[in-house]
């Protein structure tokens, strides 16, 4: 259940940090978006990391394994919020959510074992999840190109965020959870706020800084979330943190006013039915 759990809320938190991000991105641009959700995501790490962080505990490997870390989850937001930018939310969001079936798949061939009916469930739900985040071209769009490059542009971030969740799980079984935390924020702060700071390009103001902070503090406690379930079953948590697509399309449908057509519909009750009997199950 705690895998559950775990994957559920970090789902809920990746979905406000996505419809947050998009929203920023398209005003300020990608480079200022990961740059302000990762400063105020450090903002928030630093604090427990001084009283918690314990430096006994990392090794060369865990130090390794934690630049693997910030790299991907760095480099994978840059990248996805280049393709929000370029494309629909609708083409570039499920890509991206495949993540979490890329890492089951990792663990599976890293040996973890999963029972059949949790693996059927699983396969379900990562349906559900693209089905209810699918969304058509409009049927006048004239040029489907940006929508394809996009779309091809977001396989890269859904490949380093696969890694990413199959690392952090090995990184959180091993080290106090702030280390988890603290690699991609330090890395975002250093390598993409530092050089904008220094090149003089103006700090976002009003509305897309709320933005940016809600973002940041939404990746945060996603992450946390994911960490502490994958403790117990890496996969389950990994898939069920991959339904902020459908959550996220869910988000647009009541913030945006976006419509949802019928097989999105169809993906959300899947997923919900997934979601349901996973838990019967661990109940």
């Amino acid at each position: 259940m705690t895998a559950i759990l775990g994957g559920i809320v970090a789902s809920v938190c990746f979905a406000v940090s996505s419809l947050c991000a998009s929203a920023a991105t398209r005003a300020v641009g990608p480079a200022v978006t990961v740059a302000g959700v990762m400063s105020f995501g450090l903002l928030l790490v630093v604090p427990p990391t001084i009283v918690l962080g314990d430096v006994n505990q990392l090794s060369a490997a865990t130090i390794g394994l934690m630049v693997v870390i910030g790299a991907t989850n760095v480099i994978g937001l840059r990248i996805e919020y280049v393709a929000l930018r370029r494309g629909n939310v609708g083409v570039v969001v499920p890509i991206v959510s495949t993540d979490g079936a890329i890492a089951a798949v990792i663990a599976v061939l890293a040996g973890l074992r999963l029972r059949a009916d949790t693996a059927v469930l699983l396969a379900v739900v990562s349906a559900g999840v693209m089905l209810a985040a699918a969304s058509p071209d409009p049927p006048d769009a004239v040029d489907a190109s940006p929508g394809l490059r996009s779309g091809l542009l977001a396989l890269i971030p859904a490949l380093l965020f696969g890694v990413n969740l199959f690392v952090t799980e090995r990184v959180g079984a091993e080290v106090a959870l702030v280390w988890v935390l603290l690699p991609a924020r330090l890395l975002g702060t250093a390598a993409v706020a530092m050089p904008l700071a220094v090149r003089g390009v103006p700090r976002p103001r009003g509305g897309v800084l709320a933005l940016l902070a809600l973002a940041g503090a939404a990746e945060v406690l996603g992450i946390v979330s994911y960490t502490v379930g994958a403790r117990h079953e890496l996969a389950v948590a990994a898939v069920l943190a991959s339904q902020f697509a459908a959550l996220t399309t869910l988000g647009a449908y009541f913030v945006f006013g976006e419509r949802l057509n019928g097989s999105q519909v169809a993906g959300l009750v899947i997923v919900a039915l997934g979601v349901g009997l996973l838990a019967a199950g661990a109940g």
